[in-house]
C-alpha cells in the first residue's frame, strides 16, 4: 500500500466508510474523495486494491446501479451484496448527496 496515490489513498478510506448492506457510486466515492469529476478514476483505484475485504470495493455500483467491475468477477460481486442483503441496491439520490455534503 505504500505505493499507493494520494487519491487511491482516499479513494480507499472513502470506501471503507461504507456500512455493512449499502451501497454507493463510483461518482458517491469520488466526491468523498474529493474530486467529483474522478469516477473513473475510482473505478482504477479500485482495480488497484490490495486490501478487498478490508476496503469493501463490491459495495461501489455504477451510477445507474449496475455491478461494474469487480476483481474477484462480477458473480462474486453480486454474491457478496446478496449475502449483505444489499442486492438489488436502493437507488441513490443526489439530493441526498448533496444535502449530506451542506451539513
Amino acid at each position: 500500500m505504500s505505493e499507493a496515490t494520494p487519491f487511491q489513498r482516499r479513494v480507499w478510506d472513502t470506501t471503507r466508510q461504507i456500512p455493512w448492506g449499502q451501497t454507493r457510486s463510483y461518482w458517491w466515492v469520488a466526491v468523498r474523495a474529493g474530486d467529483p469529476y474522478a469516477a473513473r478514476a475510482v473505478g482504477g483505484a479500485m482495480s488497484a486494491n490490495p486490501f478487498p475485504l478490508v476496503v469493501p470495493c463490491h459495495r461501489v455500483l455504477r451510477q445507474d446501479g449496475r455491478l461494474g467491475g469487480f476483481g474477484g468477477g462480477l458473480p462474486l460481486k453480486r454474491r457478496l451484496l446478496e449475502i449483505e442483503g444489499a442486492w438489488p441496491p436502493v437507488a441513490e439520490r443526489e439530493e441526498d448527496l448533496v444535502d449530506s455534503l451542506m451539513r
